[in-house]
């Protein structure tokens, strides 16, 4: 429980800083929007819990918690972010489009829903090699709404797949709230179409969400098939760095009720209670990582660039040319 509130605090100091560069117009030559997790660390973090390094996971364009709680490291993170050469993919990827194949991160992804069937693919994989890995996807409230998400669902029923498919309804798709947008009030409910287990559990609580994908993940890993797990949650900060804040899509009202539900503030107190934290034990942890992200963005800033000549490295058209030549 203390590695929990140690990673949910690493992802929050995290996107602070990443905040904080962006307000001082640090991160305008990172091209593409950045989207902050800031009070949805509960689901990637009570998820990931249950997760072996050889698992995958799918990730959105809100995917840097995804992929700090699956175990990337922050200074390859940062310098992506930044464009950097250090990056995990060299700078090409920026937020959006981060992986690391080694710890089984198969990409954040700019397209609404489109980790879904990465990670349907991945699930048949898995059944082909007859391994007992998982895959996860993670994926919002609107993407719930796409063909993709339908299909995936279908697929992973139909064929027993070892695939969770985590919803993180923070109740916006961009402006638009989810009442508006989707025809049922709990999203869990469409797995019932599948016939398979789906489950709403609250994102702002990370023992809930460990729970029930722990659940999930015991059962995908018995060739038991997929699970619905709906994670009610809430962003902070507006949908993308930038935004006009305080948007008139959302009151103060609403923003601040949600905020007194901070799931670290949460978890914390449960862990005073318990007598198993301690106030200069989780100072402690939060120097900890405040030093490991001043660290992190260090190693960004004294990154270089990628050369201007590297354009079409890695490119497999290019790759076939060369062959060809």
């Amino acid at each position: 429980m203390l590695e929990i509130y140690r990673k949910m605090s690493l992802i929050r100091s995290f996107e602070e800083k990443i905040h904080e560069s962006h307000e001082k117009g640090m991160l305008s030559f990172a091209k593409g929007f950045v989207h902050l997790y800031v009070g949805e660390e509960a689901v990637a973090v009570g998820t990931c819990a249950n997760l072996r390094k050889d698992d995958y996971i799918t990730s959105t364009h809100r995917g840097h918690g995804h992929c700090i709680a699956k175990g990337a490291r922050l200074d390859k993170m940062m310098a992506e972010i930044f464009g950097k050469r250090t990056g995990y993919c060299q700078g090409r990827g920026g937020s959006m489009h981060i992986a690391v194949s080694e710890i089984g991160i198969l990409g954040t992804n700019g397209i609404v829903g489109a980790g879904i069937p990465q990670a349907v693919g991945a699930g048949l994989s898995i059944k082909l090699r007859g391994t007992d890995q998982v895959a996860v996807a993670f994926f919002g409230d609107g993407a719930s709404n796409t063909g993709a998400f339908h299909e995936g669902l279908n697929l992973a029923a139909l064929w027993k797949l070892p695939v969770i498919f985590v919803c993180e309804n923070n109740l916006y798709g961009i402006s638009v709230h989810v009442s508006c947008s989707t025809s049922v009030q709990d999203i869990a409910d469409r797995a019932k179409a599948y016939g398979i287990p789906g489950k709403v559990v609250d994102g702002m609580d990370v023992l809930a969400v460990f729970e029930a994908v722990r659940e999930a993940v015991q059962r995908a890993r018995r060739g038991l098939g997929p699970t619905l797990i709906e994670c009610k949650t809430y962003r902070f900060r507006g949908h993308f760095e930038g935004e006009f804040w305080k948007p008139s899509y959302r009151t103060d009202e609403e923003i601040d009720q949600w905020k007194k539900k901070c799931p670290i503030a949460r978890f914390k107190k449960k862990l005073f209670d318990m007598n198993a934290l301690t106030q200069e034990e989780a100072e402690a942890i939060e120097r900890e990582v405040a030093s490991q992200v001043e660290a992190a963005f260090k190693f960004a800033m004294e990154s270089p660039l990628p050369e201007p000549e590297s354009a079409l490295y890695g490119v497999f058209a290019q790759q076939q040319e060369v062959k060809e030549k």
